[in-house]
């Protein structure tokens, strides 16, 4: 009788909330302070749930019910669709978020663009768009320049030229501020895939053994593509010992990827063990 009864005040309860939480709520007795703090509270409070969550994303919607200009909270729910595969809700969303603060999301919807749809030219677009709104310093969203970004969306377009260009002037300026060791290994490793497929082979090595060096050794992608390079000009014995060292970065994890996402020229096992298998052939034709 006593379980029975628990059970009959948890149902009880569950029904409440469920009613409340769905009730039409009604906000316009509070001033736009108060609905700013009530949002925020709101917003705030479910920041451990998981990310594009039933919860999470019944949190944001009320959040942005009781103040719709929370542009975190705009964001997130955009952010919410895109990782749910729902981009038919994710545009009109982002594009929301952009309308609440263009400074700070142009670039990140062009970011969006570039990784999760390969929409390389509106991408582009936004990067651009982001120049054009902050003209005295260089946007930097998600940790990157748009420099760098126009980089790899130019690749994606396998328009070379400004693809290098943008790794060009993205490295000038960090090396110029930080020095070259700060740079992204990436940058240096895209160009040098740029270089590569301009059929630039020499400034594609150029690169590649930054990537190397910067990398104290340890990088899969870099010695994948300066073997692949040196097979190709018949250089097997040094391109050899080169896929091997990239097999064993790769199996130790050191290999370029991102997350939720494949990255731009991502290399796998596949590869690496078709490049071996050339580079053997290449040796046995020499012997």
């Amino acid at each position: 009788m006593e379980k029975l009864l628990k059970y009959c005040l948890k149902s009880a309860l569950f029904i409440v909330l469920f009613s409340c939480n769905n009730s039409e709520e009604n906000f316009d007795h509070l001033s736009q302070a108060e609905r700013q703090k009530l949002s925020t509270e709101v917003f705030d409070g479910g920041s451990h749930l998981p990310q594009g969550s039933v919860k999470s994303m019944t949190r944001i919607e009320r959040a942005i019910a009781i103040d719709p200009g929370n542009c975190d909270a705009v964001r997130e729910l955009s952010v919410a669709y895109l990782k749910r595969g729902m981009p038919d809700k994710w545009k009109p969303q982002m594009d929301k978020t952009v309308e609440c603060n263009p400074e700070i999301w142009t670039g990140y919807r062009g970011y969006n663009y570039l990784w999760f749809y390969r929409d390389y030219k509106r991408a582009i677009a936004d990067f651009n768009a982001t120049d054009s709104i902050t003209p005295d310093f260089t946007e930097a969203p998600q940790g990157h320049s748009v420099d760098f970004w126009r980089g790899i969306a130019y690749l994606g377009l396998k328009e070379y030229a400004q693809s290098i260009s943008y790794f060009d002037k993205h490295i000038a300026k960090e090396t110029a501020e930080s020095g070259e060791d700060w740079v992204e290994q990436e940058a240096f490793l895209y160009k040098g895939i740029a270089h590569y497929e301009n059929k630039q082979p020499e400034k594609a090595l150029e690169s590649l053994n930054k990537v190397i060096h910067y990398s104290k050794n340890l990088t899969a992608d870099g010695k994948y593509y300066k073997a692949l390079i040196l097979a190709e000009q018949q250089n097997c014995t040094k391109a050899l010992l080169l896929v091997n060292e990239a097999i064993a970065d790769f199996n130790n994890g050191y290999f370029n990827s991102r997350d939720y996402v494949e990255t731009i020229r991502q290399i796998y096992m596949e590869d690496l063990n078709k490049l071996k298998t050339q580079v053997d052939t290449c040796l046995a034709a020499t012997i």
